[in-house]
């Protein structure tokens, strides 16, 4: 009976075919980004020596020479977590917290729980006059932390602190520049 007529069976393979091919795209897709993401020990050995010299660099004061060398930790082995972390840190102390936003964006990528990326995210979202989102930020820290945590408190201090002068500045000249083209 079965082949007697085709067309039904046709159109079933039709049908679950796409659907097949689908399912088996993304199955792919999945399993090739876990596969691709590296634990914290299994970072390049050089790209940890790296961070290890651009922090000390970073704290000697030398933050032309720790932004040279984080980033070429970065080049090494662009899963060191840390690695734009510190360069977060180091580009922040810079005075472009627009650019340390992005590097801790970066990190938060590899791990969205990574509670140094979220103080350093939280701090310069504070710079660029984004407290509600720095809060944000925090709240998400305090989840994280089962305790009291240094993070929390430097990016509570952070907001209490406020946005300096000119990101205050420049937010309101924005609205207003937004207000009057509205008009």
């Amino acid at each position: 009976m079965l082949a007697l007529n085709p067309t039904p069976m046709l159109e079933n393979v039709m049908r679950f075919t796409s659907v097949a091919i689908a399912a088996a795209l993304t199955l792919v897709t999945v399993s090739t980004a876990l596969h691709g993401q590296k634990r914290d020990d299994q970072i390049d050995a050089r790209s940890t020596a790296l961070l290890t010299e651009g922090e000390a660099a970073a704290k000697a004061g030398d933050l032309d020479s720790a932004a040279d060398t984080l980033e070429t930790a970065l080049a090494v082995d662009p899963r060191n977590r840390a690695a734009f972390v510190a360069l977060g840190d180091v580009t922040h102390k810079r005075g472009m917290p627009g650019k340390a936003i992005r590097l801790y964006r970066e990190a938060l990528n590899l791990d969205p729980n990574d509670i140094a990326a979220l103080r350093g995210e939280g701090e310069a979202l504070v710079a660029r006059g984004a407290v509600e989102q720095a809060k944000a930020d925090l709240a998400k820290i305090r989840r994280l932390c089962a305790n009291a945590c240094p993070e929390a408190s430097a990016l509570t201090a952070a907001i209490a602190k406020g946005p300096p002068a000119t990101a205050l500045a420049s937010k309101t000249e924005n609205e207003a520049h937004a207000a009057t083209s509205a008009e």
